[in-house]
């Protein structure tokens, strides 16, 4: 955490009334000066009382803490939205603490009532309303709230101070950015307003608000936030090189570096205990135990009965392979596609053989109709994330197995198109795709109808083995990571095939596509040639 400055006689004050605060559900109800870390006083005077110390202005405005489960951040943050509802002496102003769900909600409202009902003073201080979740001071009429986060929290006045706990969570809902942006709008006045946000890492790869969130604070901390940030960073997670480091982060000797409560809250035997009866019991509840408890990003995912490929997906990634890059770099090229309904992805993947190496060269991208963000709400966040990186493309049915069959005549003008099964796709509903193809001239023996399950079996082992001894590069796209990591293994028969781990909530559409083409590829091709191409008038262009 960054070494702020602050004004000295604002924050003894504002420690003075937080340390008197009692747990109220803690045998004896230890007042926080004993329950209480040093870690998250640091943040409290970062917050409440930071001030540059020639301008005397507030140098905090918005902070985002990333701590693992357990260490008492609801507690604490309920503490800390009493003492900045102390603090403010403003009148009638409106003050948030805003949660994901009502169960969290509620127990950070349960926190702060508790916390006054175990003081006679504070209860001549603030007036509890129970049934609206609201708590008064009552010599100013400044009102601290808590809510439950939906698209209608802010109303009327703009907020002076919001505290978000469990904003990962935000990164679900599809209007939580206009909801941020709401929020922020109180910064921006003369009167100014402040965001704390306090999370652990999600359940899942950061999506929406809590992605764009996560990366602004990781820039901020290292040092590339521009010159004047207003957020403080305060980020328990290890190196990013670390958190792909298996041993490392299972090393429990590792663990206490990022428990900032070890000893209060957290009792490190009882965790270790957890984790050796229940975290590991399989590798997804491992994926999900350690991004909750040692805030380990899910990107791909482990091993188990996810894809053993997922394993080494990223590291084979290459941000400069452009569909443009692969046709240049490649001998022969093949397309591979797959789709469904309107609440699916449409996939389509070209897989180039490199010139002189032979290496595999892997370019994706997936199409969708605008239908699938209603449809898939819960993922919604997510795929405006893709679009935003320029892996996925929304459109009308029409026109996307138009611009797919226009990306498979791309790679046919460049003379990379074999002669015989330059591209693979499922046979189920793909009429459209076949007729496209065929007003770009591809089709007859050019188009090969693939069986779908365990047919595709040979791919899912091939691509292992060239991720594996890295003999393949792809386009590192966020949106194949995420495909990648989608893919549950299930044995059928003497074969693998690849399925979803849930239904609605994730796609694997686009790793189809990729094992489409790969069974292509795997079969040796060589390139028609464009030569070959203009005497049998197939070339469009």
């Amino acid at each position: 955490m960054a070494d702020i400055p602050f004004n000295a006689e604002r924050a003894l004050k504002a420690l003075a009334f937080f340390n008197r605060l009692r747990l109220p559900d803690v045998p004896g109800n230890p007042p926080l000066a004993e329950a209480c870390g040093d870690w998250f006083r640091d943040i409290l005077v970062a917050f409440l009382a930071s001030e540059d110390p020639e301008t005397k202005q507030r140098l905090v405005w918005e902070l985002l803490c990333m701590v693992p489960k357990k260490n008492s951040k609801t507690t604490y943050v309920a503490g800390l939205g009493l003492t900045a509802l102390f603090m403010e002496e403003a009148p009638n102003r409106q003050m948030l603490i805003v949660a994901p769900s009502q169960n969290i909600s509620e127990r950070c409202f349960d926190q702060a009532q508790g916390m006054i009902r175990l003081d006679t003073r504070l209860d001549a201080i603030f007036k509890v309303q129970d049934h609206l979740k609201c708590i008064t001071r009552r010599k100013t009429g400044t009102k601290l709230d808590v809510k439950t986060f939906d698209t209608s929290i802010v109303t009327g006045e703009i907020p002076i101070l919001t505290i978000i706990d469990e904003v990962h969570e935000l990164g679900k809902k599809a209007k939580a950015a206009a909801v941020m942006q709401q929020i922020r709008g109180g910064g921006i006045t003369k009167q100014g307003g402040q965001v704390l946000m306090i999370t652990t890492q999600s359940d899942e790869a950061p999506a929406g608000i809590w992605k764009t969130e996560l990366k602004k604070a990781r820039a901020v901390r290292d040092g590339k936030g521009g010159k004047t940030p207003i957020l403080l960073p305060v980020l328990y997670e290890f190196p990013a090189e670390l958190q792909r480091d298996q041993d490392f982060w299972r090393d429990q000797r590792n663990w206490e570096l990022l428990l900032p409560n070890a000893g209060r809250s957290i009792d490190l035997q009882r965790l270790i205990a957890d984790y050796e009866n229940n975290g590991r019991a399989t590798a997804e509840t491992e994926q999900i135990w350690a991004s909750q408890h040692l805030n380990i990003e899910i990107g791909v995912g482990l091993a188990g009965d996810g894809w053993r490929g997922a394993e080494y997906w990223d590291l084979r990634a290459d941000k400069t392979l452009t569909l443009k890059a692969l046709i240049e770099r490649s001998e022969v090229a093949v397309v591979g596609a797959d789709g469904g309904g309107l609440d699916d992805l449409f996939g389509v993947c070209v897989i180039g053989r490199e010139k002189v190496t032979r290496r595999w060269l892997v370019w994706c991208h997936a199409f969708a109709h605008p239908k699938v963000l209603e449809i898939r709400k819960e993922i919604a966040p997510r795929l405006q994330d893709f679009k935003e990186e320029g892996a996925l493309t929304f459109c009308e049915v029409s026109e996307y197995v138009e611009k797919i069959a226009a990306i498979a005549a791309q790679v046919r003008d460049a003379g990379l198109l074999p002669e015989k099964n330059a591209v693979g796709f499922d046979p189920n509903n793909i009429a459209a795709f076949v007729d496209a193809l065929a007003l770009q001239k591809i089709d007859g023996f050019m188009l090969h109808r693939l069986r779908q399950g365990p047919a595709l079996s040979p791919a899912l082992w091939g691509l292992e083995h060239k991720l594996s001894d890295n003999t393949i590069s792809h386009d590192g796209s966020a949106m194949m990571s995420w495909s990648v990591g989608n893919v549950k293994i299930e044995v059928k028969g003497n074969g693998n095939m690849a399925t979803k781990q849930a239904a609605g909530r994730t796609k694997i559409d686009p790793v189809i596509a990729m094992l489409c083409a790969a069974i292509l590829m795997s079969w040796n091709p060589e390139a028609f040639g464009n030569s070959v191409y203009r005497e049998r008038g197939l070339l469009v262009a």
